[in-house]
């Protein structure tokens, strides 16, 4: 252990083999450095030293860059250090005189974050570090002193600017020189005390075949903050007052930003808030009503002075509802004959991307051989059809058109069990259903393209291969789209066959849940089924061979065997393999109890804590017990590291599932 803090590991002629600079975790101590396409992590936070939310990456163009974590390189930064294209193999040096600077190959200073303090000072020591709230700063200790660490450099004095400080649904704020987090209205902490945790609904969500959905919310502005752009349809040429109506209208709508008469329609859930006083957009959000004000009057009027003007208000409200009857029994059909009209228009026109965001529409068999080009480009296969790429021909809109073939009573009953499901159901981690066609005794279905192909794609071909932050984030993008399917749409689904090649990937490597022809739709008051054997070998849950009742819980197995295959980028049966590492399940578990989880990735750079997490949640997700299946939610927060996770039993091979 040397006097910089460097742990070295030397071999017998006294050349350094390995040494604890070259594996820097949040902190850059003098006489170390950053090289290029190393990263610093910050902390969960100041009594929690595993992984947090914020990582700084010193990338090969030579920029130095903050990131969320879980975010691809090109996107979401909110610091950079402006000097891409200023050389190669750019390193960040940190000297013993707390001067910080970044280098090219060639010598050359290509930015000072500091100046240099000339020779060292006897006892003062420096350190830079990503603190856990997403800024890097530069400090200086007195050893002699033994005094507090003293700020003296930080990359910003804005501490609203990380994304995600406030995680999703809240929002950062400034207080005096503190950041502060706030949860959007109508929503509450996920966690007391952990901010990162995000905010959660502190109502229920209404159903989308509820007709009166937009009478049980209300509109609620939050001024002067920016969000990540989470839009899924524009409508312009509105106010104010008509963009709030028109999300209101739209169960769909959860939230809605209007700027200068453009109103941008939003999903939950909204991430990377913050306030910021420039801002000319104003955010409303949609909350359920409470059907009361916040003093408990009925929201007339209140009790007192203001009484006796109560038979002259309600004079007026039935003058006033009179009148409206009279003019709706006169212009109800017109109004109605134009709203047809317009619905009719609008999908042919193109007007407005909202039409095509909220139900799937109806293609004929001719159409549809047009947007393909007479179906030529073949981009995938499956049991009950082919797949081909099209080009919608009044958008230009690029789609995947699966065509049925061979239509028998199954292919039938996965066609309508698919635009009745997928038709109604919106989640950014769900592929959306975009039209159909029941032409005669042509079945086909009009998707969104996914740029990127299945994750199978991805794990299973070498050059092809994310990294393991890509990898943990399509993982928990899975996740939370079996949170919505499970748990947070009108009926429960089940999706009964999750597996890589069903996971479909965007150009933003963002994942996505598709192929629910094999899906069971229960009713509100259902919890389980009993039907016959439905998925992919190697993925099925063994309660489907013993004629039990199916629950969510056989996702959560198939998605625990799918989580092992996006750690260790292999397939969960692989004949080749010795046959102590054939089962992917029992090799983990064998690897785990032996604390050997490097064999699973290859030597590949990461987070032991991360590692074992994410390993721990994946065998507890494949017991062959249902019951001690976690449920949805729980899996996801223990992915995010907000639950602990303790140490799960051995999973029970059930070898006649393979």
């Amino acid at each position: 252990m040397l006097d910089t803090g460097n742990f070295v590991l030397y071999n017998s002629r006294r050349e350094v083999i390995w040494q604890s600079f070259d594996r820097p975790t949040d902190t850059l101590l003098a006489g170390q450095h950053l090289s290029t396409d190393q990263q610093l992590f910050s902390s969960a936070s100041e009594s929690d030293q595993s992984t947090g939310i914020f990582r700084l990456k010193m990338q090969w163009d030579g920029n130095l860059v903050q990131y969320p974590i879980d975010t691809p390189d090109d996107k979401n930064a909110y610091w950079w250090s402006e000097t891409n294209g200023d050389g190669n193999n750019v390193t960040l040096y940190l000297n013993n005189d707390g001067y910080l600077y970044l280098l090219n190959a060639t010598g050359e200073y290509v930015k000072n974050f500091t100046t240099s303090r000339g020779p060292p000072k006897e006892g003062i020591i420096y350190l830079m570090r990503l603190d856990t709230d997403g800024i890097f700063r530069l400090y200086s200790y007195n050893a002699t002193q033994n005094a507090d660490l003293s700020e003296v450099w930080s990359s910003s004095d804005k501490k609203c600017l990380p994304f995600g400080l406030c995680g999703l649904n809240g929002f950062c704020v400034m207080n005096d020189r503190n950041a502060e987090c706030k949860c959007l209205p109508g929503f509450r902490p996920l966690s007391q005390g952990n901010w990162t945790a995000g905010c959660v609904r502190n109502f229920t969500t209404e159903s989308c075949v509820r007709m009166d959905a937009a009478t049980r919310h209300t509109i609620q502005p939050v001024s002067n903050t920016v969000w990540d752009d989470a839009t899924y349809a524009v409508l312009t040429s509105l106010t104010n007052e008509e963009c709030q109506k028109a999300c209101l209208q739209d169960c769909n709508c959860e939230a809605v930003i209007y700027n200068d008469q453009s109103c941008s329609k939003q999903r939950l859930p909204l991430k990377y808030g913050r306030r910021d006083l420039s801002a000319t957009s104003i955010l409303f959000i949609k909350v359920g009503e409470t059907g009361s004000n916040e003093n408990g009057t009925n929201g007339f009027m209140s009790e007192g002075k203001e009484k006796p003007f109560r038979r002259d208000v309600l004079f007026a409200i039935t003058l006033t509802i009179a009148f409206a009857l009279v003019t709706l029994a006169v212009s109800g059909f017109i109004v109605y004959r134009y709203r047809v009209r317009l619905h009719e228009m609008l999908p042919i026109e193109g007007n407005s991307r909202m039409i095509e965001n909220l139900s799937p529409r109806s293609y004929t068999y001719e159409e549809l051989k047009r947007v393909t080009k007479d179906f030529a480009e073949e981009i995938g296969k499956g049991a009950f059809g082919t797949v081909y790429k099209g080009t919608l021909l009044n958008s230009l809109k690029v789609v995947a058109v699966k065509k049925l073939e061979k239509v028998s009573s199954d292919g039938e009953s996965e066609f309508q069990t698919e635009v009745k499901i997928i038709g109604r159901t919106h989640h950014r981690n769900l592929v959306q259903l975009l039209g159909y066609c029941l032409d005669g005794h042509n079945r086909l279905l009009v998707y969104e393209y996914m740029s990127n192909g299945s994750l199978a794609d991805l794990l299973f071909t070498p050059e092809k291969r994310p990294c393991w932050d890509e990898r943990m984030g399509i993982a928990r993008n899975i996740a939370r789209g079996l949170l919505y399917l499970h748990e947070e749409c009108e009926s429960q689904i089940i999706h009964c066959d999750i597996k890589p090649q069903n996971i479909l990937i965007n150009e933003y490597r963002r994942a996505k849940i598709s192929d629910f022809g094999l899906s069971k739709l229960l009713k509100p008051d259902q919890t389980n089924t009993t039907t016959r054997i439905r998925g992919t070998r190697g993925y099925v849950a063994p309660e489907w061979h013993k004629n039990l009742p199916v629950t969510v819980k056989a996702d959560i197995y198939s998605f625990g065997i799918v989580l092992l295959e996006i750690i260790c980028c292999r397939r969960s049966v692989d004949w080749r393999l010795p046959d102590d590492e054939t089962l992917l399940e029992e090799w983990v578990y064998s690897c785990f109890q032996a604390h050997e989880l490097e064999k699973l990735v290859h030597d590949e750079l990461i987070d032991r804590r991360q590692l074992e997490r994410m390993v721990k949640v994946a065998l507890w997700c494949i017991l062959e017990e249902p019951s001690l299946r976690p449920p949805t939610r729980k899996v996801l927060l223990m992915m995010e590291g907000t639950v602990d996770i303790p140490i799960p039993p051995s999973p029970t091979s059930f070898l006649s599932a393979i």
